[in-house]
């Protein structure tokens, strides 16, 4: 009997210190484990501190983390909770990790995927400062999917960067608009699905955002579409 094919990969361009990008990959995530369904994501940078020129600026991230985390207290998230020199200034060298480790020696997309996963939960949950190698490192060496090693030997090679400016570039076109933004086959298109947000101002002059709803539901939606596909593809 042959093995089961790899399902289709959904392409999800976001930010690691992105909130709403890691929303929307819990919720992906989750609902696919619950429905034990086989998930592929393929990451894309969607580098925020390339697009502004500066580091996300925390007065923008933790309001964010606030709010989702009243909608939604199971994500464990809370407030910076480490020294506040050790607050992440950049998360270049964690997105960089995530596409070095996509090369099947260190992972793959499974890894890859395994690895955004856990950054996300180091920084959101445990206040780890993911911006150092030797975090990152750290982080990787629990991923089962993940040589840690060998990731090791491709971060010092620069392994990761050139991936993270060409999606940079590419995100800069009309058909990316934000992180998060996915995309799946059969034509599944969606910028940050489920949430109505908006800020009660710009945030530089001391807006916050309000989250009205979050509606998980998008989620069944793209992975019911993925399932049809498959079925498609088999018969």
């Amino acid at each position: 009997m042959s093995a089961a094919p790899e399902p289709r990969p959904v392409t999800v361009w976001s930010d690691l210190g992105c909130p709403w990008a890691t929303l929307a990959l819990h919720t992906l995530r989750t609902t696919a484990r619950e429905r034990g369904q086989d998930l592929l994501i393929d990451h894309r940078a969607f580098p925020l501190e390339l697009f502004n020129n500066q580091p996300t600026p925390k007065y923008i991230v933790e309001p964010e983390i606030v709010v989702i985390s009243a909608h939604r207290p199971e994500l464990g998230w809370r407030l910076w909770a480490g020294r506040e020199y050790d607050y992440p200034s950049t998360m270049l060298p964690a997105m960089e990790a995530v596409q070095a480790a996509k090369d099947p020696s260190i992972g793959g997309l499974r890894g890859s995927d395994e690895l955004d996963a856990c950054l996300r939960h180091a920084f959101y949950v445990e206040s780890r400062c993911i911006s150092i190698p030797a975090e990152i490192l750290d982080v990787a060496a629990k991923c089962e999917n993940v040589d840690e090693q060998t990731l090791g030997r491709a971060l010092e090679r620069g392994a990761g960067r050139a991936d993270i400016y060409e999606q940079w570039r590419i995100a800069q076109g009309p058909d990316v608009q934000g992180s998060p933004h996915l995309f799946a086959p059969g034509g599944y298109v969606a910028h940050n699905p489920g949430a109505h947000v908006e800020w009660t101002e710009d945030p530089n002059q001391g807006g916050v955002p309000r989250l009205d709803r979050y509606d998980p539901s998008w989620a069944e939606e793209l992975l019911d579409r993925l399932a049809e596909g498959r079925l498609s593809t088999r018969g």
